[in-house]
């Protein structure tokens, strides 16, 4: 005689298919907000800023007319290469926590990864 689990194995592979489609839906959904957004940082004390998006493109640089000068060309590239840095790991960041909260899902599952 077999032993009856309840929830039945079909029944707890299609809850497991099913959480596992609608934490995929939830990653797709949240990674296009997080590609759609634009995330900022300044180096210099505000001198530059870059704005960049999701996907990592660059959006926007300002810069400071005081920063700019033709004999210091160095501390200017220094500078947006700081301010370009930070937002994208300030878009980073919002990736991976927006891929880890859905995530969250599965932890009920007992997946092997």
């Amino acid at each position: 005689m077999k032993a009856r689990i309840p929830g039945g194995q079909a029944g707890g592979q299609m809850n497991m298919m099913k959480k596992i489609q609608e934490m995929q839906a939830q990653m797709e959904q949240k990674q296009a907000e997080i590609e759609a957004s634009e995330f900022s940082a300044s180096a210099g004390g505000g001198a530059v800023e870059v704005t960049v998006s999701g996907a990592h493109e660059v959006k926007d640089i300002k810069l400071q007319p005081d920063v700019v000068d033709p004999e210091d060309i160095e501390m200017l590239t220094d500078l947006i290469i700081a301010a370009t840095n930070e937002a994208m790991r300030k878009a980073d960041d919002a990736m991976n926590q927006a891929m880890q909260a859905a995530q969250g899902g599965l932890a009920g599952l007992n997946l092997p990864f």
